[in-house]
């Protein structure tokens, strides 16, 4: 008996049918990116686990629990993305971008993948929409970052509400970092084993800790918004005074510190309202030593990630109007062997006129190409047999609504009736 062939744990098929909301989707983002005048930029779905484990960092959850790390045939550790900021970093650096001017502003669209439980909307191999800014250390890079988000969202009808926190910066996270760990030294035997090791080297993370018991302890923490430097405290007040300039509403969170080390100042998550439960659909925020951290000069950054597949969701649940899937324009119907040997010249000619249309592969009477033409929704259809060549003209079927239009058996005027 066969083995049953199935798709891995946490991955899903985007089939005909369904694939036509990508496009959408994918497009609109780049649509909008390029408004802000960001531009698309790609790198390698693996990297040296290096570049994570130094740029997401060794305390989190990504590279403790869930990356898809490997040796190679050279015995070299190799690393499935699981984020797409830092591979973003290493090709900023490594192709000298970091020295043709500031700022630079990025979008990617990649699958990244983590070993994590899967979820509605989230699964091991999902896929993102990222935006990077480097060299603007301004908070108006922080309103423009977060404005972006809001517009695309907009677009797809989702009602959402930014949360924003800070979270200091080299100069007064040391101070809150001592704050922490006082006050959860006190509750050391109760924490997880993954938090009583983060207690020294980087106890921010156990606020954002997934158990149930570290979370209850966490509630009265300190927050790191409590003890932010002068500096700090400027620019999230400036951040906060252009998101009401440009009328993007937003709520203070105190509990976000998101789930990378990387993070600096201003993190945000964008929260869909009006759907029931709510839920994150997008989170980023500042990362200012990050650039420096993977070995390159002093750099501001600013930048988020997006799960296309919870964006999509959420956009259906929002009843936003997705266009129809791609429909052939005309099925060629062969009547007999005269009518097939027509139709494959008629379909070539079609297409270089950019007409899209299928003739019959499987040898298959009328009746049984025009259930093909009905089950794929073909827009037109037009039966070729040897009396419409003798009469050189045929009859074009309007799908939809089952009306005939006479047309000569040429390309070019049959394009003209069903374009």
């Amino acid at each position: 008996m066969a083995i049953k062939v199935q798709r891995p744990k946490g991955t899903a098929d985007v089939i005909p049918g369904e694939v036509h909301l990508w496009h959408y989707v994918e497009n609109m983002l780049k649509d909008t990116a390029h408004l802000f005048g960001f531009e698309e930029m790609r790198t390698p779905v693996f990297e040296h686990t290096e570049v994570f484990q130094r740029g997401v960092g060794e305390t989190t959850d990504v590279v403790q629990k869930e990356m898809y790390t490997f040796l190679d045939k050279g015995e070299r550790s190799i690393t499935l993305k699981p984020e797409g900021t830092a591979g973003t970093v290493r090709s900023f650096l490594e192709n000298g971008i970091h020295g043709k001017g500031a700022p630079f502003k990025c979008f990617y669209i990649t699958p990244v993948f983590r070993y994590e439980k899967p979820q509605a909307g989230r699964l091991r191999e999902h896929h993102q929409f990222g935006v990077e800014c480097f060299g603007a250390d301004s908070f108006s890079a922080d309103s423009e970052i977060i404005s972006l988000v809001y517009t695309f969202l907009k677009k797809l009808s989702v009602d959402s509400i930014v949360r924003i926190n800070s979270i200091g910066c080299p100069k007064c996270r040391p101070n809150y970092n001592e704050k922490l760990k006082e006050y959860f030294r006190a509750h050391e035997e109760e924490l997880c084993e993954t938090c009583r090791e983060r207690l020294e080297k980087n106890p921010m993370r156990i606020i954002d800790c997934k158990s149930p018991v570290c979370k209850k302890i966490a509630e009265d923490a300190p927050r790191s918004i409590d003890y932010l430097c002068d500096e700090c405290h400027d620019h999230f007040e400036g951040v906060k005074q252009s998101l009401t300039d440009m009328g993007i509403p937003y709520e203070i969170d105190k509990n976000i510190v998101r789930g990378l080390d990387y993070y600096t100042k201003t993190v945000f998550e964008f929260i869909g309202t009006g759907l029931g439960a709510q839920s994150t659909v997008c989170g980023g925020g500042r990362y200012d030593g990050l650039v420096e951290q993977l070995g390159g000069p002093k750099t501001a950054g600013i930048g988020f990630g997006c799960g296309l597949e919870r964006l999509i969701m959420t956009a259906k649940a929002a009843g936003h109007q997705f266009p129809e899937p791609f429909s052939v324009d005309i099925v060629l119907v062969s009547a007999d062997e005269a009518g097939a040997r027509e139709a494959r010249k008629l379909a070539f000619q079609l297409r270089q006129i950019g007409v899209s249309c299928e003739i019959d592969l499987c040898n298959r009477g009328v009746k049984a190409q025009m259930k093909h033409a009905d089950r794929i929704m073909a827009k037109h259809t037009i039966v070729i047999g040897s009396t419409e060549l003798e009469n050189g003209e045929a009859n074009v079927k309007i799908m939809k609504t089952g009306e005939n239009v006479p047309v000569k058996l040429d390309a070019e005027s049959i394009a003209k009736v069903v374009k």
